[in-house]
């Protein structure tokens, strides 16, 4: 008996351990659902995914199109990270009103600041339409003509199930053209800032800590929704009112324990799983190595002038973090991807996808050219995959100049040959409905130009001309050169600091007024001379000429999708999940720690003990606000610290997550929000492209620090007062009877 029990013990204890590979579609949650079950969930499906009646899904947004963002009371209230906020954060700072340093927090409904262009999107419903979609296809199309249908097919299904509604819809590729989807929304428009820490809690660590764990980053912020009085979506306007939505999540403050049930929903953006491993190769030798290159120079250039002046670290705090954020990014990536043996993976794979298909002729039929098509089209393309990151990475997205030029020109082209067609119309009722739609035009360009200047810096933006085209001219061989760098290089004798200070003295586009003065009096001959719309256009054929020759993208395309399609039939009795792209997923696992190498053991959770620890007020990376430091050492957490006495600040737990998550909802087995998903772990940084389930963990904000700033912090009792808080634990079921009755 003593032996039974141990071993029963034994495998009770084991459960909590599991690390659950996939990002899975709600529709489809039933393949998953005894799993679930069987690991601590206690929902029904329908709780969680259910089109006639208020779940989970309901709760859960698209914010702004990059993040997810959770909806945690019944009046619209939206949780989010830091991180995905911060662009609208710093929008709304200045030198007078520094939300970055201070933070913001609004007290009463009034003082919420509106968004422009914020949006965030809920989830109506999703439908299987594969057999829909494969209908309009055939195996004698090319992989272009199957593209073309594919999205002729989607558009029409898309307008069919939105006729007659305010949603919007689109049909999704999956399984690298294999299944389809079709998505529908509903999108509201008026999106509010209601709190965010001070940076140096949300961002607590910076780039040294970033994609670290341990952390101690309270990285969330807080909006709302608005709409009309009748709970639609509506523009902003001070008669709207907040949304009362279908669901919101209840917040638990009971805490968690190691082996605790969580999963995480959101819209994850772009995960590679199926890459070959000559794509591995590719993002080790060429792409990541590309990539950071170009990005260390953009960052050296803007952190000079960020540290030089208070009103150029705000104008550019936004867009530093975004080139950050991937910069390191590509740096652990390649890193682990050679240290996870992904390339030899892979190749394992591989081999035993090419032993299946040659024992059988069916199958050979089928799938024998499939790795043959791999090693071909990739063999192609690697002589021009850095040439390709450069024209976008320090060209047409490098120089602000080069972009706002390509835009701007496009633009005004269309003005002016719409003005021409004004001129030439012969009766007065088209001239004048014309003249309204180039009115239309030059207000456009005039807002455009007023969100531009207000976060750009021209001698900045000198600098950076100089300097990236510099190491485009370097780093790239001549025979790959853009027109328009061989043709300044000729100009000024291969001196682009000569150059930049041409182009900065004489392109309009450059200042605020000479911008202005341009829409007030638009001179066609003017447009064709500007240098910074000549730069704009040759960067942008630059980044178009890269991509790949039509003939060697449709060899990859077809290859990859019978290559899926393959190892799904190889391993038939596996249950397959798609790549994210920006679809609503589920995925779930258990909170716990991790060996991250030799000797090295992380536990689950940190603590405010941890944020003193790394202070030092010299660097701001891990600034302390003197406020929160009194906080900590008085211990005056509330209703929010450990039993022990301990404030919980960030955990950990092995779901399957990616960029597009930033923001999700970590949700306990009741469905009750625990906390905020941010991050993931360097040491399986080659995650995305492949799961890695003994070390990969999500970093989370617990929901206890959380409300602990929003309270103690920043005493906006007001936010606190409109959620609805748990502090009942969720109990373990017991084990043996899920396994044995």
């Amino acid at each position: 008996m003593k032996k039974l029990l141990s071993f029963l013990l034994a495998i009770a204890l084991s459960l909590p351990a599991f690390a659950n590979e996939g990002m899975w579609l709600p529709l489809l949650l039933g393949r998953n659902y005894e799993d679930m079950k069987a690991h601590g969930l206690q929902l029904t499906p329908e709780q969680i995914y259910d089109v006639n009646n208020g779940s989970l899904k309901d709760a859960i947004v698209s914010f702004g199109g990059f993040c997810t963002g959770e909806i945690i009371s019944n009046q619209g209230l939206i949780l989010t990270n830091h991180h995905c906020g911060f662009g609208q954060i710093q929008s709304h700072s200045s030198t007078d009103h520094d939300y970055l340093t201070d933070g913001f927090w609004a007290y009463e409904k009034n003082q919420e600041l509106p968004n422009d262009g914020l949006f965030v999107r809920f989830l109506v419903r999703m439908e299987d339409v594969t057999n829909r979609v494969l209908e309009g296809l055939n195996d004698d199309m090319t992989e272009d003509e199957r593209s073309k249908a594919i999205a002729a097919l989607g558009k029409t299904i898309a307008d069919e199930a939105t006729e007659g509604t305010g949603y919007d819809a689109n049909v999704k590729t999956f399984f690298h053209g294999n299944e389809f989807y079709l998505f529908v929304y509903e999108t509201f428009k008026d999106i509010r800032l209601v709190g965010a820490p001070p940076s140096s809690v949300g961002k607590y660590g910076g780039d040294t800590d970033n994609w670290m764990w341990p952390r101690h980053t309270g990285d969330f912020s807080m909006f709302r929704v608005y709409a009309d009085k009748d709970g639609k979506p509506a523009d902003y306007s001070e008669d709207n009112v907040p949304l009362t939505p279908k669901h919101h999540l209840p917040v638990n403050i009971s805490g968690i324990k190691d082996g605790d049930f969580t999963m995480v929903m959101g819209y994850p953006g772009s995960t590679d799983r199926y890459l070959t491993s000559w794509g591995v190769k590719e993002q080790i030798d060429l792409y990541g190595p590309a990539v950071v290159r170009v990005r260390d120079l953009k960052l050296e250039v803007m952190k000079k002038y960020m540290e030089a002046d208070a009103a150029t670290r705000i104008q550019y705090a936004s867009k530093y973090a975004r080139v950050s954020n991937y910069w390191k990014y590509y740096i652990g990536q390649t890193e682990q991807l050679q240290s996870n043996n992904v390339f030899e993976k892979k190749a394992a794979l591989e081999k035993q996808f090419a032993n299946w298909v040659n024992a059988d002729q069916t199958r050979k039929a089928k799938y024998g050219e499939v790795l043959t098509m791999f090693k071909e089209a990739y063999g192609a393309t690697n002589s021009g995959v850095t040439a390709g990151v450069y024209a976008r990475e320090a060209g047409i997205t490098g120089p602000e100049i080069a972009l706002q030029g390509f835009r701007f020109g496009r633009t005004m082209n269309a003005y002016f040959q719409a003005k021409g067609a004004m001129e030439s119309a012969e009766d007065e009722e088209t001239k004048t409905q014309m003249q309204g739609r180039l009115d239309a035009i030059i207000g456009a360009m005039k807002e455009n130009g007023e969100e531009f200047f207000k976060d750009y810096n021209p001698s900045l933006d000198k600098e950076m001309t100089a300097s990236l085209l510099e190491l485009y001219y370097n780093d790239i061989p001549k025979a790959q050169h853009p027109e328009v760098l061989t043709a300044i290089a000729d100009s000024f004798n291969g001196n682009f600091k000569a150059y930049a200070d041409a182009l900065f003295s004489k392109s309009f586009l450059t200042g605020k007024e000479s911008y202005m003065a341009f829409l007030d009096n638009p001179v066609d001959s003017i447009l064709e001379e500007d240098m910074g719309i000549e730069l704009g256009e040759g960067m942008y054929a630059a980044y178009i000429g890269a991509n790949t020759d039509p003939a060697v993208g449709d060899k990859m395309d077809k290859a990859y999708r019978l290559f899926t399609a393959g190892l799904r039939e190889m391993n038939s009795d596996k249950n397959y999940y798609p790549d994210a792209n920006s679809t609503m997923r589920l995925t779930y696992g258990t909170v716990g720690d991790y060996g991250a190498r030799d000797a090295v053991h992380y536990s689950h959770y940190t603590t405010s003990a941890g944020i003193l620890e790394k202070k030092d007020n010299n660097d701001p990376e891990f600034v302390v606000p003197a406020q929160l430091e009194t906080l900590i050492k008085e211990k005056n957490f509330g209703m929010y610290a450990y039993e022990s006495g301990e404030l919980p600040v960030c955990f950990i737990h092995n779901t399957d997550i990616t960029g597009g998550n930033s923001g999700s909802p970590v949700i306990n087995a009741r469905g009750e929000l625990i906390g905020t998903a941010f991050d993931g772990n360097w040491e399986a940084m080659s995650g995305d492209i492949n799961f890695e389930s003994e070390i990969q963990r999500t970093i989370s904000v617990d929901i206890r620090y959380t409300l602990f700033i929003v309270d103690k912090y920043a005493g906006a009792q007001n936010i606190i007062d409109e959620m609805t808080i748990i502090t009942e634990p969720v109990k373990r079921g017991s084990w043996f009877s899920r396994i044995f009755n």
